[in-house]
């Protein structure tokens, strides 16, 4: 297949880029850049079957020849882009979900749209399953990102139901690996990041806060069953297990060595105090649940960030 890739460029379009094509397709990745950085794909520089687009997926998009298939996984993603870039994210997720549905419907293309477990909000549901609406704060700082996602979801849908086109949509829980921004702002690039330079973690409100941790390996596994499969509603991938996130630092601390301990500072606004996926669906449908174990997932991402970090 011929594929687009937006937000090709950033942590996880990046490592879907790799998986289509180690699959055999042929991929084009687009990206603006604004969070996303070509050190991701540098090592596919070259390759026969990989080309690199810099685009704003907000303005006209004009792809030559045939498509199979659009992945439209471009969006900043992290907290402390919110407040940095929120117009851009609002538009990413309402104008550049219509440009790429419009190219999709005008090439013929399977759709699949990367959504987020943030549609699910400060949830009154746990876990969180498919069938659950949500309880988001449209005017909150977050409420960019939720709000934008959740009608990214609403127009693919219209799509499907009006012109009839191919969709699918994936819900992300939390997810990490290598090639993390630095500076992601999330919880394990911060918590690796600060323990590698030997200072305190970080841990905002009083820890009690849960997540839920999936390895990008298993998060592009999912994807890519349920790209293949024929489900049109939305898809849960994420690992069920979940952390406190103050047991969460401790075991960061651990893994990397670090004898600075743990500090406390208040919990932002509409910070959800649980999050985890129920993957009920994802079992039933794609035969899918996470291989990667926690312990194992953070000891591959803490080498990388040493790497990028030029430390020791």
């Amino acid at each position: 297949m011929r594929i687009l890739v937006t937000g090709g460029a950033g942590f996880l379009g990046s490592h879907l880029c790799d998986r289509l094509l180690a699959e055999g397709h042929t991929v084009i990745a687009m990206d603006n850049l604004i969070t996303g950085t070509t050190d991701n794909i540098a090592h596919l520089a070259g390759h026969p079957r990989f080309k690199f687009i810099f685009h704003d997926v907000t303005e006209y998009i004009y792809i030559e020849g045939d498509l199979d298939a659009v992945f439209h996984f471009a969006s900043p993603a992290s907290p402390v882009d919110f407040p940095a870039f929120p117009i851009q994210i609002g538009k990413v997720n309402a104008v550049g979900t219509y440009r790429t549905l419009g190219l999709a419907k005008a090439k013929g293309a399977r759709f699949v749209l990367a959504s987020t477990s943030e549609v699910y909000g400060d949830p009154l549901v746990h876990p969180q399953p498919e069938s659950y609406w949500g309880n988001v704060n449209p005017i909150g700082v977050r409420g960019i990102y939720d709000e934008s996602k959740r009608f990214a979801e609403a127009l693919t849908m219209a799509y499907h139901r009006v012109h009839g086109l191919d969709t699918r949509i994936v819900r992300i829980f939390n997810t990490y690996g290598p090639r993390m921004r630095l500076n992601d702002g999330r919880v394990v690039p911060n918590f690796i990041s600060q323990a590698l330079r030997g200072e305190p973690l970080t841990v905002y409100g009083d820890g009690t806060q849960t997540r839920s941790f999936t390895y990008v390996d298993d998060l592009i596994e999912g994807i890519y069953r349920l790209f293949l499969s024929e489900e049109i509603e939305p898809v849960n991938i994420g690992n069920p297990e979940e952390y406190r996130i103050i047991d969460f630092a401790k075991l960061v601390n651990e893994l990397t060595g670090n004898q600075a301990g743990i500090v406390f500072k208040p919990l932002p606004q509409d910070d959800p105090k649980k999050r985890r996926p129920d993957i009920t669906k994802a079992r039933r449908v794609l035969g899918w649940e996470p291989r990667v174990p926690v312990r194992e997932g953070l000891l591959r991402t803490i080498e990388d960030f040493r790497k990028r970090l030029s430390l020791p």
